[in-house]
């Protein structure tokens, strides 16, 4: 039976992670295009933000060879950009086995989500088995920051809001408690910020992430897929 498992991957070497530092009030979710060699292409689908401060992010970021919207939709933007860079010029100086690093390109997994934050990429995979996921965390267990989120298997019914990460929910528990989003608010960003110990605009991006997983898993139950 497969697993499914959230994780966080700390290192500010990855793709984009220059931008999503950049613009830490935006949501950035990406996907890499394989068929195109040694450089795959990024596609980015970034929510929030100013535009303007987005896409100067994207032309100062040094991954970032060249980029173009292709498509807007409210403050949903998409971006196709053409890497800098090859993996291994990227990671070079941060990954001690490059090759173990392209083979984990063919293990016996999907990534289904990729989240930038400022500080690396959060993601979301299916495991073939627990061998695979194994081998998957221990070699970023040896080469960055490994940090396990959530580890089930794929046949275990998903409760609503456990695709939030341990620091979304805490956030959302402590802006709750602290009275955050009472009407009128009882407490500011600010302060919930300094409870957490973290920054406001840290504390934003986190609720604007949480507040998008509970709203897609929400709207995922109550409007099922039209059919064929």
């Amino acid at each position: 039976m497969g697993l499914i498992a959230a994780f966080q991957i700390y290192c500010d070497a990855l793709p984009l992670v220059s931008v999503a530092e950049t613009v830490p009030e935006a949501s950035i979710t990406l996907s890499l295009q394989y068929n195109h060699g040694r450089r795959p292409l990024f596609i980015a689908t970034v929510t929030g933000g100013s535009q303007q401060t987005v896409e100067q992010a994207l032309t100062n970021a040094y991954d970032v060879q060249e980029w173009t919207r292709i498509g807007t939709a409210g403050d949903t933007r998409r971006y196709q950009a053409v890497p800098a860079l090859s993996f291994e010029e990227q990671l070079g100086d941060e990954i001690d086995d490059l090759d173990r690093l392209e083979a984990l390109a063919t293990a016996d997994a999907i990534i289904e989500q990729i989240t930038v934050t400022g500080d690396g990429w959060e993601q979301m995979g299916w495991f073939a088995d627990r061998a695979a996921f194994t081998e998957f965390s221990s070699f970023w267990q040896r080469n960055a920051e490994f940090g396990l989120e959530r580890l089930t298997r794929d046949a275990e019914p998903k409760s609503p809001g456990n695709g939030l990460t341990d620091r979304q929910l805490e956030a959302l528990r402590t802006a709750y408690e602290m009275g955050y989003f009472e009407i009128p608010r009882r407490a500011s960003l600010d302060a919930v910020a300094t409870e957490l110990d973290i920054s406001a605009s840290s504390l934003s991006e986190r609720l604007r992430r949480a507040q998008t997983q509970l709203i897609q898993e929400t709207v995922a139950t109550l409007w099922p897929p039209l059919p064929d």
